[in-house]
């Protein structure tokens, strides 16, 4: 079976960002604990143009000049962005693959919230293996569910880190760096309405009063049981997803060289690190960028290379949770052979 490793990554961050002082005003809480345990000193945040397709064809450029392809030998293009974009009834994918110039792929949407890119990593794999005319793909896509988020609602503090940004990545058969090796996902059906935008949608549609009332803001239904239910299950699925992927992939907690975990608050983060056995230094908290949803992975290798954690050899991780509930993780074996 022919190998398949990651070609290029390409990112793109707004210029426009916000400081904790600002969220800490808006929200009202002390910024000493924006900082310390919402874990957030400054995030991205959209500008006038910075829309959620367009930021995903920006980071596809970036992506496609740093892997020196030519666009035209892209087979595949699959859309890892939001739900929220340009448009409300629109596929994605389809536009950014005709302003990148892949122009001989075909394109379509996935969306698992915050695991999407995790999950379209196997997918592309998977397809990649099964199809033996899909040689090189390409995945992007932008976030802005900032949105969404009211500042004044305590019962969605846990997204206060919600940011802005895009991200791609270019996977091709045969290329011998990189290595994308196995993954797992796991989701939780019980949570899937306890994090919605109640109004906009067939059960609600939106109406003055629903935006009067901010029933087009992120929401948490019964914000005492999630949190009871999810404390019960969600370190122990986020450690179970990378223990399988790396199973999967025939290595263990003890191979790993760097993880690549979304931005949470930092005693979780610190949490993951410590049952696993990893030091501070073989990750990256995203204190400066917040939580780009899906993108988070991706951002985290692009900073681990920018700051030279990486080698050749290196065991890569690459961990997700989502709203809905859904948890994930893909090993990567880094950089070339050794």
């Amino acid at each position: 079976m022919a190998s398949i490793g990651i070609r290029s990554v390409g990112m793109y961050i707004p210029e426009t960002v916000m400081k904790s002082e600002e969220l800490s005003e808006k929200s009202g809480i002390p910024i000493e604990v924006v900082e310390q345990k919402l874990g957030i000193k400054q995030k991205p945040v959209p500008g006038p143009d910075d829309h959620t397709c367009q930021m995903g064809i920006q980071a596809a450029r970036q992506a496609i000049k740093r892997a020196e392809i030519d666009p035209l030998d892209i087979d595949l293009v699959i859309y890892i962005g939001e739900e929220h974009k340009e448009y409300p009834l629109w596929t994605a994918g389809i536009k950014l693959q005709q302003e990148v110039g892949a122009l001989n792929a075909w394109a379509y949407d996935v969306a698992l919230r915050c695991s999407t890119t995790v999950m379209a990593l196997k997918v592309a794999k998977d397809m990649m293996i099964a199809d033996p005319s899909i040689q090189t793909v390409l995945l992007a896509g932008g976030y802005r569910n900032v949105d969404f988020i009211d500042y004044e609602n305590p019962r969605t503090r846990f997204m206060y880190n919600l940011s802005a940004g895009g991200g791609a990545m270019i996977l091709q058969k045969g290329f011998e760096q990189n290595l994308l090796l196995e993954s797992h996902l796991m989701t939780d059906g019980s949570f899937s309405e306890d994090v919605v935008v109640v109004a906009g949608g067939t059960k609600e549609p939106i109406s003055i009063e629903a935006i009067q009332a901010k029933r087009n803001q992120l929401d948490v239904i019964d914000p005492e049981g999630m949190k009871k239910r999810l404390e019960e299950k969600s370190m122990q699925n986020f450690l179970r997803v990378i223990r399988k992927s790396l199973e999967k992939s025939k290595a263990t907690e003890e191979d790993i060289d760097y993880i690549a975990i979304l931005h949470m608050k930092k005693s979780a983060h610190d949490y993951v690190l410590t049952e696993l056995g990893l030091s501070q230094k073989q990750s990256i908290y995203l204190e400066n960028y917040g939580h780009m949803g899906q993108l988070d992975q991706i951002l985290s290798l692009e900073l681990a290379s920018q700051q030279g954690k990486l080698k050749d050899g290196d065991l890569v991780v690459l961990v997700s949770a989502g709203i809905g509930y859904a948890w994930g993780a893909t090993t990567i074996r880094w950089g070339a052979a050794v």
